[in-house]
Order: C-alpha cells, then sequence, then structure tokens
C-alpha cells in the first residue's frame, strides 16, 4: 500500500548536514521531511574523529567554519544538550622546521580572518605542554577550537529537527528523485510517495548518485577514516591535537578516554561498509604513544571505521544545482564536515528561503566539475588539516533506481 507526504522541502540524507537543515528550516516555519536510508548520524556524522576546529582550514571554507563556530557555544539552547563540547584549543604540531613554516605561512595567510592563531616556539612549547614528547620542534594555537562527541551531537539534530515537527524518517531509502512540475516527487521505503517543493541533496557518501540522476556527476569517492578509543586515563591532553603533514590527531573526552586517528580502514564487497586494518589500529597507537608518553601503557578498548565522501579539492559541494531549479547540495566533506555542518545547515535554510545565502559559498559550487574537471588547490589539506594529495581510494557510487 503506498502513501503520499506532502512537504515544502525532503532532504535526503539525516546526517549532521542534513538534519540540522531540518531544524533551520522548521524555524523558518516550513514543512519538512527528513529521510535516511538507515539511522540519522549513523554515517560519517556519528562516527568521525569529533574535531571542532577552525584552523587548517582552506581559507575559502572559513567563513563558513566561522558561522558555524558561533552555533556550537549554543548547543543547549539548540538541540537540548551539549554534546560534550569542549572549546580545548586546537594544537597543530610541527615534527621539522618545514613544517613550522608551513603553520607560519599559514597563519599569515588567515592572518585576517579571526582565528587568533598563536605561534608556539619549541621552548615554550615544552613549558606549556609538557605531555607532548618526540621530536617537536613548534606549533600552532587555536585557541577557540575544540572537540565534541559526534554521536551525541549528530543524533541531537536529529532528535531536535523531530520535536520541532520535521518528519524524521529513518531506514526509509529514498529509491527514485524526479523533477516533476513544479516541484520534486521522491520514492522511499516501502511506497512513500513525498512531494515536496524543494530538495536538499545531503546523502554523503551515497550523494553521486542523486547529483548524477540530476545531469551532475561528480567526482566524489569514498575515504573510510579510522579512529582508536583507550580506556579512560588521568588527565593527559589538555588540547585536541593535530600535526601538520598528517599521520597522527588525538584528544581527550572529559571521562578520560583518549580518542586518537590517523590511519584508513578498507571497505568490504559492499562498499557501503568498511571494517578497521589490525595493523593500521596497531599504528596509530604506537604513533600516539611516541608523540604522547602517557599513552604507552593505555589499554584500546574499541577501533570503528566509517563510510565518509571525499572530493578531489577536498572542498565540498554546497549550492544549488546547477541543472535543476530548487534542488540543492550538501555533500563531500572530504572528513572535515563536522565543525561546519550546523553552519551549512542554516546556509541551506537560507538558500531555500532566500535563494542566497549571507555566506560565501561561490567555490563550493558544483558547477566548478563541469566536463569532469577535478580541481586541485596547492593548499587543500586533509582530514585533520594537513596538506595531502587527493586521496587514493577507488570511486565507488551509490544505487539509485
Amino acid at each position: 500500500m503506498s502513501r503520499r507526504l506532502d512537504v515544502d522541502v525532503a532532504i535526503i540524507g539525516g546526517g549532521l548536514v542534513g538534519s540540522s537543515a531540518a531544524l533551520a528550516l522548521r524555524g523558518m516555519g516550513m514543512s519538512v521531511a527528513l529521510l535516511d536510508r538507515g539511522y540519522c548520524g549513523a554515517q560519517a556524522s556519528g562516527v568521525n574523529y569529533g574535531g571542532v576546529r577552525r584552523q587548517a582550514r582552506p581559507r575559502e571554507q572559513l567563513p563558513l567554519s566561522q558561522r558555524a563556530h558561533a552555533v556550537w557555544p549554543r548547543l543547549t539552547g539548540l538541540i537540548g544538550i551539549d554534546g560534550e563540547f569542549m572549546r580545548s584549543g586546537h594544537l597543530k604540531l610541527a615534527r621539522s622546521a618545514a613544517d613550522m613554516a608551513s603553520l607560519e605561512a599559514y597563519a599569515l595567510s588567515v592572518a585576517d580572518q579571526g582565528l587568533g592563531l598563536e605561534l608556539i616556539g619549541h621552548n615554550d612549547l615544552r613549558e606549556r605542554y609538557p605531555w607532548i614528547g618526540g621530536d617537536i620542534v613548534g606549533g600552532s594555537l587555536c585557541a577557540g577550537d575544540g572537540h565534541a562527541n559526534p554521536r551525541l551531537v549528530s543524533a541531537g539534530f536529529a532528535s531536535a529537527a523531530r520535536r520541532a515537527g520535521a518528519h524524521v524518517l529513518e531506514n526509509t531509502a529514498v529509491t527514485a528523485a524526479i523533477r516533476n512540475g513544479a516541484g520534486f516527487a521522491l520514492e522511499a521505503g516501502d511506497g512513500l510517495v513525498v512531494n515536496a517543493g524543494m530538495v536538499i541533496n545531503s546523502a554523503g557518501a551515497w550523494a553521486g548518485a542523486f547529483a548524477e540522476a540530476f545531469g551532475e556527476p561528480v567526482p566524489l569517492t569514498r575515504i573510510y577514516p579510522t579512529m582508536v578509543v583507550t580506556e579512560p586515563l588521568a588527565p593527559i591532553m589538555t588540547v585536541n591535537t593535530g600535526m601538520e603533514g598528517g599521520g597522527i590527531y588525538a584528544r581527550q573526552v572529559e571521562r578520560g578516554n583518549c580518542v586518537v586517528g590517523g590511519e584508513r580502514g578498507l571497505p568490504l564487497v559492499d562498499p557501503d561498509y568498511s571494517r578497521p586494518r589490525g595493523e593500521g589500529a596497531l599504528s596509530i597507537i604506537n604513533r600516539a604513544a611516541e608523540l604522547f608518553p602517557g599513552l604507552r601503557h593505555a589499554h584500546a578498548i574499541r577501533f570503528w571505521t566509517g563510510t565518509e565522501a571525499s572530493m578531489p579539492d577536498h572542498n565540498p559541494v554546497i549550492g544549488a544545482s546547477g541543472t535543476t531549479p530548487g534542488l540543492f547540495h550538501a555533500f563531500g566533506f572530504s572528513g572535515a564536515g563536522f565543525q561546519i555542518a550546523p553552519g551549512v545547515g542554516e546556509v541551506l535554510a537560507e538558500l531555500v528561503r532566500d535563494g542566497t545565502t549571507t555566506t560565501p559559498i561561490e567555490a563550493f559550487s558544483i558547477t566548478r566539475f563541469d566536463q569532469r574537471r577535478e580541481p586541485l588547490s596547492s593548499n587543500h589539506r586533509t582530514a585533520d588539516g594537513s596538506r595531502a594529495d587527493p586521496d587514493p581510494e577507488p570511486h565507488h557510487r551509490g544505487v539509485l533506481s
């Protein structure tokens, strides 16, 4: 038996971007259907590292990052929980003079963006952060950055959207989306048809199939970041840390567990799923123990990986479709979407309501991939903000019937 739901806006994908957009749209009085093939926040939004950082992002992302920066301290009032958000600061470490020079160049290039970066030399670093070992020559501190619990935050936005009146439909995969007169018709779940005036494609690693269905193929690939969490420990780390050039990032939560990342998992036969590599998890722990001596005897109690969408220039796709009026895209955050997602949700709501936004997003237009161009920025950064080449993982597309 088929059933029908009529709404102003249908959102495909219940991750943090889609859920925050749903909440913002409800605040504007629009009716919303938020559809997810599984559970809201269970994919990249809920399994990532949890870094809430502006530092090390490409310059073009910083206005959006600053907008999101204003949202994080308001989580309790916005979604009813604080999501374990902690403004601990984010410290990017340099292992060599060349790495330190890179941090200095970045600080200079974004000096007008309000990050308040502080460059710290070797001696000062050792005095202020004696828990850092290894051959570290200096670092860059963004004191206003921090970290949060992605499992709580992502589900929290979806719950808040539901309480605000959004139709939150989990385990409801969208199998077809077509332009239908002045709006759209989405076929989903077991016989559900959602009619909507506008559609937001925020389907993460599965978003490429929806974009292609509307004539906008993109070079989306998948990455599978791996995280390790330790047993609760006495206080060790006082800031969220990353490494210039990549390799390791770590933070300690209030109850004492340390979360460490820096490796990739392996996709299974069905690339929707992946698993951590045993040698990868061991490598993370060994590198962390070298850099943070307080972890040398810590027990790892859990490790996991997840599926995330990545773009070749490490910038997301955000904005209006180039082919279809009323369609908006927001995906491809390349492992760095957690901090900016609440800001992206607000931007999407403005685009739906007004057709424009106060935050510059031109660099993220899907039209930059016309003729299958794959631009690369000389200053693109990885999931932890370090410089990197395009991810070598193979291309996989979602299935849309």
